[in-house]
């Protein structure tokens, strides 16, 4: 082991000072706490999503001493994925992190869940994640250089009662990870998921309110609590920054231990 390697670390390898990341569905939620994240370790952020400008978000951000700018789109629609690459762009003038964090999740008992609850979130939660990545690596891949964080699910591993869209999807998003790692890691980019447990969120909400439903969950988690957004904060940044040039293809889970039972 090299004295010289090991001297050279400092907790500089955490900062994003100078850096742009793109978090989509960044507006509130889970997002949110990426995306404030994030400009706490210094990087600009360019917030994209069905919402639009949320005044918080933009004081949480601003605060820190950086940059927000805000796309409201919808971002599985045809061709937004490239806009939303070349606005960051034109904005900031690079791209260094890419966060998919924008998600749907539609319930519905497995013999009423057809193509209407099942398009929608192959759509947003998949095929967008996909295309925004794709249009990243345009950018990255020249540079030789560049993060893509995709925010999976404690469903990545496991089954989803009543949407199974839902779990598809992130089992899939888990896939994308590890297919766009094997071949973007060559080129200095690293390719990550992050799992989150279970946390008070629109998509947890019913099970959040349903008192039988939240203790079942509540006995499945070792830390014996849900999650907080502040939970998911340094995972963010870690692999974000050159602290984890050398994680590629992993999935973070951030769950409590909930994965363990």
């Amino acid at each position: 082991m090299s004295n010289e390697s090991i001297n050279a670390f400092s907790m500089d390898f955490f900062s994003l000072k100078g850096k742009t990341a793109i978090v989509t569905g960044g507006n509130r939620g889970l997002g949110q706490a990426f995306a404030v994240a994030l400009a706490k370790a210094g990087a600009n952020v360019f917030i994209a999503g069905i919402s639009s400008e949320n005044t918080r978000t933009r004081e949480l951000i601003e605060q820190q001493g950086v940059e927000v700018e805000f796309m409201s789109v919808d971002i599985s629609s045809d061709g937004v994925p490239r806009k939303i690459i070349n606005a960051c762009c034109h904005r900031f003038g690079n791209l260094d992190i890419l966060v998919n964090n924008a998600g749907i999740c539609k319930l519905n008992k497995i013999l009423r869940f057809g193509r209407s609850d099942w398009d929608p979130m192959i759509d947003v939660n998949l095929t967008a994640a996909f295309e925004l990545s794709h249009e990243a690596a345009k950018i990255m891949v020249p540079r030789r250089s560049g993060k893509i964080i995709n925010i999976c699910s404690v469903f990545s591993f496991s089954g989803g009662r009543w949407s199974p869209a839902y779990a598809a999807t992130k089992h899939a998003l888990a896939g994308l990870t590890k297919s766009y790692c094997d071949e973007l890691g060559q080129y200095n980019i690293q390719v990550n998921g992050i799992a989150p447990g279970y946390y008070h969120t629109d998509i947890t909400a019913i099970t959040h309110s349903t008192p039988k439903e939240y203790k079942r969950v509540l006995e499945h988690i070792p830390a014996n609590r849900w999650g907080e957004p502040q939970d998911l904060m340094g995972a963010v940044v870690y692999l974000a920054s050159r602290a984890s040039d050398y994680v590629n293809g992993h999935i973070l889970a951030v769950d409590g231990g909930y994965l363990v039972r």
